[in-house]
């Protein structure tokens, strides 16, 4: 049997053992590759912890005093890039409590008092995604002023609304892109309730079971900004919840965009020219010179799936996984992480890419001139008249069969042609065929009328600030 490669670096929790850690085993489990980002909230926590611990009398004032000089001076080093991260320390939380040991000496070696990496590591995740939640708003906040400068700038143009991907009704332009601003208002507010669920402190859980020290959680929460502190420790150890619930609701942001990505793919298309993308948006072909290619909004919707995933990999983490702290939420970070990233940078560049985007006015018009899209307004005419409506659909659902057999339109129709489907339709139903007429006719409550979308783009901007 060979003899297994070790390190000879003595760990802080390798009192019990008698061999050095593998190095096959110091490269498996290491994670400050990928926590390193957690740094800064770590040390935030460390120093919220230290003060506690001299209040409570535990280390004195002296130390506490060199502890939080030290933290001072590894921050300053992390945020200059000359901190150098260890492997063999295995993560964040080590290497800062290492670096600490060796710049002030003993009282470094206070700092772990009454706590454990398992509740310390949960305090960095859920400092990170609260500030991370706070950041999405920011994101969302702005992505939201794009797509309402985009519709105050399409405001009064008229372009198909689709069902099933078939021209359905006419509908204003500023009508659909406001639809997004809603979308991307409720990821907001899913983002601020998660955030809520996110800002318990967990600090002072321990390794499971709380702690005999006499510490105090309230006074860290409070200078921490918590609202409360966790209520049972074995729980709090082993709660990935909130980390799930994040991935959740970026999932749901990250579908949106990619909903609005696929719009913008078609919309770009010879087949539908509905609107034009900067050329600094866009890419060609290595064989094609003619090409423009909405490569953004591609990408966009191609990491949809790649979210997807994380939230499953989140997901099947915590599956079957017992109480309480357990090295599988290691696992959590990567995903988590890639998560941010992915959503926060597909987010910052579909609003700068709708900044410089514009509506083909003559291609949403010229949409518009087939599909008998205002067949539902003939049926509604007829209702007025006192038909009833099934009988009025089926009236209209004749009159559109004909016109198909016939190559006709509506708009082709005379009064004549009408009447002998509905002797109730008199010359004012030419106003209610037209586009203008139709859309016009929208008035209810979150309709398309002219009026409503005004009235709507007005209360998203006063909303978002955008109005002087």
């Amino acid at each position: 049997m060979t003899k297994e490669t070790t390190t000879g670096t003595a760990k802080p929790w390798g009192g019990r053992f008698r061999e050095a850690t593998a190095a096959s085993v110091e490269a498996f489990t290491a994670s400050v590759h990928f926590d390193a980002r957690l740094a800064r909230h770590d040390i935030a926590g460390s120093r919220a912890h230290a003060r506690m611990l001299a209040r409570q009398g535990l280390i004195t004032d002296s130390e506490r005093d060199q502890i939080l000089r030290g933290l001072d001076e590894i921050e300053a080093e992390i945020t200059a890039h000359t901190f150098v991260f260890r492997p063999e320390l295995e993560d964040v939380h080590m290497n800062i409590e290492r670096a600490l040991v060796e710049k002030i000496g003993a009282a470094g070696e206070k700092l772990h008092t009454a706590r454990s990496r398992n509740d310390q590591v949960a305090l960095d995740l859920r400092l990170y995604l609260r500030d991370e939640a706070s950041r999405f708003d920011e994101l969302l906040t702005d992505l939201q002023k794009a797509l309402v400068e985009l519709a105050r700038r399409s405001l009064g143009i008229i372009m198909p609304g689709y069902t099933h991907m078939q021209r359905a009704q006419p509908v204003l332009a500023s009508h659909h892109f406001l639809a997004y601003y809603e979308m991307f208002g409720r990821d907001r507010e899913r983002f601020v309730d998660c955030a809520r669920r996110i800002n318990v402190l967990p600090l002072g859980a321990a390794a499971l079971a709380g702690t005999g020290l006499p510490i105090d959680r309230e006074s860290v929460a409070a200078e921490l900004g918590f609202n409360a502190v966790s209520a049972n420790s074995m729980d709090t150890v082993g709660d990935r919840d909130f980390a799930v619930e994040f991935a959740s609701v970026a999932l749901l942001a990250h579908l949106h965009l990619s909903r609005l990505a696929e719009e913008l793919v078609l919309w770009t298309s010879e087949e539908f020219r509905f609107i034009t993308l900067a050329d600094r948006f866009c890419t060609g072909s290595s064989i094609m010179p003619q090409k423009k290619n909405p490569d953004i909004p591609e990408l966009i919707r191609g990491k949809t799936g790649r979210v997807l995933g994380n939230l499953v990999a989140l997901a099947t983490l915590l599956k079957g996984l017992p109480l309480t702290y357990n090295r599988d939420l290691q696992e959590d970070k990567e995903p988590i992480f890639d998560t941010v990233d992915t959503v926060s940078a597909s987010l910052a560049i579909t609003a700068e890419l709708l900044r410089h985007a514009e509506c083909n006015q003559p291609a949403m018009a010229r949409a518009t001139k087939g599909g008998f899209m205002t067949a539902t307004d003939l049926a509604d005419y007829l209702v007025i008249k006192n038909v009833p409506f099934r009988q009025a659909h089926a009236i209209v659902g004749r009159i559109v069969a004909a016109c198909i057999k016939q190559g006709r339109e509506l708009t082709d129709l005379s009064l004549a042609d009408l009447q002998a489907y509905a002797p109730q339709i008199e010359k004012d139903v030419f106003a209610t065929l037209s586009m203008e007429g139709s859309v016009a006719s929208r008035l209810s409550t979150g309709g398309t009328a002219p009026p409503r979308v005004e009235a709507a783009l007005r209360q998203a901007e006063e909303r978002l600030g955008m109005v002087p």
